[in-house]
């Protein structure tokens, strides 16, 4: 399976600094996504877990714009989804699987979203 450029297994401090930046800000602009959630809360989750940190890092890197949308209060969970206005390139020429890649024949996608994921 090919590995994907864009996960990191770590970030750097500047690296999480600047995603927990890039966040901070895109959360202040949306508001209406999350209006009874406070910043200093989510920062603390994130900041524990770094395979989230990688994944958002990832989404960032491609062109996504991940932002936080839901708190789940049974698990005290946030759920971040990709809230940019539209497919970013590099994620526009998938289909889901390698049977779906190799039954194309016109318009063949470039790669499947299980073999990059």
């Amino acid at each position: 399976m090919k590995e994907n450029k864009y996960i990191e297994k770590q970030l750097t401090t500047q690296q999480t600094a600047d995603l927990l930046n890039t966040l901070k800000i895109r959360f202040e602009q949306n508001m209406q996504r999350h209006k009874a959630m406070q910043w200093s809360k989510i920062q603390h989750k994130l900041e524990g877990n770094q395979d989230k940190m990688c994944s958002l890092h990832a989404m960032e890197q491609t062109g996504g714009e991940p932002d936080v949308v839901l708190h789940d209060h049974i698990t005290d969970q946030y759920i971040f989804m990709d809230c940019s206005i539209e497919s970013p390139s590099g994620r526009r020429r998938l289909c889901y699987d390698r049977k779906a890649l190799y039954s194309r024949k016109a318009h063949k996608p470039e790669n499947s979203v299980l073999d990059l994921a």
